[in-house]
């Protein structure tokens, strides 16, 4: 397939990127392609499609939905869909009070004006904003102030608010550094350091950074830095864009590690993949802090679209697939595990890491980074072997649909596999000429 004349696409350079696939249908873990070509879907299309693609239960809900109700102005009114989703949503996370949105970028935009302003209407004049070092949040401004500066938002610099900046301290399997180099211990000291002076909020994505690399943490290094976020009286937003809903073998990642924010950024998975939503959830001592006779307390923030009855559709029947049937993705680490076990052994694979559906390594290539050509090339051998993946740059990770069988799941690491072996035999160590941090 050619370029499209009148089409744009997302993070892609034209002049050096392969001209897109054409997708006409999908079914379960499989992408249908107008030349009669079947892939597995093993990133499920940029982490969104949860269950599978064209989920029947998910479809049915947004078409009974579309007979009653498209569409209404939130502002004005409330609807069924919208009441459900935000009851079971706050009983799965323990905060009361739900936003609505429209992507994950949004969500975590509306998760730092809630906190910013929450500070000010309690006549605070907190300004700090806190973060950590690989962090990706989004690509509108506030969230992309928030993380790492890069490539990607060097172009923007000066119009990108001041944010400071903690250690993650990754981890992986049998890495020597996490104990005896006590790379967490360094990552709170530093932490620590910044929250001396006042703060309003701390961002963090729990137990994995998506977009910068797959990038884990252990779950007591989060219980930890949420305590001293609470010392200092700051707020905690988790962004779980990527994590929620069973991502990381739990409902959301700060139920696995154990910790509570005061607020939290949901999309991707939210909607099982059929329509765009996000949605920032509040604790009810955030909320009340924005009830006044003055209207300057007013949280002004809206999208046109906000809790669209078909997207909360969606959402619904989505998360009734996640409850009746846990052990999917509960499940899953433990169906990745040994396939990532026995690739562990190739040369090229590097710090191997799991987490629930999520499981990653690095090629071990010279002068790693998100433009290293490796990446592409095992991408184009995967291709013709019927799999799709997306690596990041030198980062190979599969995060595959729920639905995904054991035979697929094995076909897609047996090609990562003899992709490896063909990267072995050609310039897989070739040092790219420019290095940038990690992102889809």
């Amino acid at each position: 397939m050619n370029w499209h004349p009148h089409l744009w696409h997302p993070t892609t350079q034209v002049a050096g990127a392969d001209p897109p696939l054409r997708a006409v249908a999908g079914r379960g873990a499989l992408l249908m392609l107008d030349d009669g070509r079947e892939l597995i879907d093993a990133i499920s299309s940029w982490w969104v499609t949860l269950h599978g693609h064209g989920e029947p239960s998910i479809a049915a809900a947004v078409a009974e939905q579309a007979q009653r109700l498209e569409q209404v102005i939130f502002a004005n009114f409330s609807h069924p869909p919208g009441e459900r989703l935000a009851e079971r949503l706050s009983a799965i996370s323990g905060l009361e009070r739900l936003f609505f949105s429209d992507d994950g970028s949004t969500a975590v935009e509306v998760a730092l004006k809630i906190a910013w302003q929450w500070w000010r209407n309690q006549g605070s004049d907190r300004r700090q904003l806190i973060a950590f070092e690989g962090a990706y949040h989004g690509d509108t401004f506030g969230a992309m102030a928030l993380g790492e500066r890069s490539l990607f938002s060097a172009p923007f610099e000066p119009l990108l608010s001041p944010v400071a900046r903690a250690p993650w301290p990754a981890t992986w399997w049998d890495d020597p550094e996490v104990e005896v180099e006590d790379k967490e211990e360094r990552a709170l000291a530093r932490l620590e350091q910044l929250l001396a002076v006042p703060t309003a909020a701390v961002i963090l994505e729990p137990l994995v950074q998506g977009a910068s690399g797959m990038a884990m943490v252990r779950e007591g290094f989060l219980r930890r830095a949420e305590e001293l976020v609470r010392q200092a009286g700051a707020l905690l937003i988790a962004d779980e864009v990527m994590t929620g809903f069973g991502r990381t073998g739990d409902l959301f990642a700060c139920r696995r590690a154990g910790i509570r924010p005061d607020l939290m950024a949901l999309s991707k998975g939210l909607t099982g993949g059929f329509l765009p939503m996000g949605v920032t959830l509040a604790s009810e001592r955030i909320y009340q802090g924005f009830i006044s006779d003055d209207p300057s307390h007013t949280l002004y923030h809206g999208h046109s679209f906000t809790a669209n009855p078909l997207g909360c559709a969606a959402a619904n029947a989505s998360l009734d697939l996640l409850l009746r049937q846990p052990a999917l993705h509960g499940g899953f680490e433990a169906r990745h595990r040994p396939h990532l076990q026995a690739l562990r052994s190739h040369p090229l694979v590097h710090r191997p890491r799991l987490c629930g559906t999520i499981a990653a390594f690095d090629l071990a290539v010279e002068r790693p980074g998100y433009l290293h050509p490796a990446g592409r090339r095992l991408q184009r051998h995967a291709l013709e072997a019927g799999v799709f993946l997306r690596p990041l740059g030198h980062v190979v990770y599969l995060l595959p649909p729920l639905c995904l069988s054991d035979s697929q799941l094995e076909h897609c690491y047996a090609v990562i596999r003899s992709g490896l072996d063909q990267l072995a035999q050609g310039p897989a160590r070739i040092a790219d000429s420019t290095s940038a941090r990690l992102r889809p």
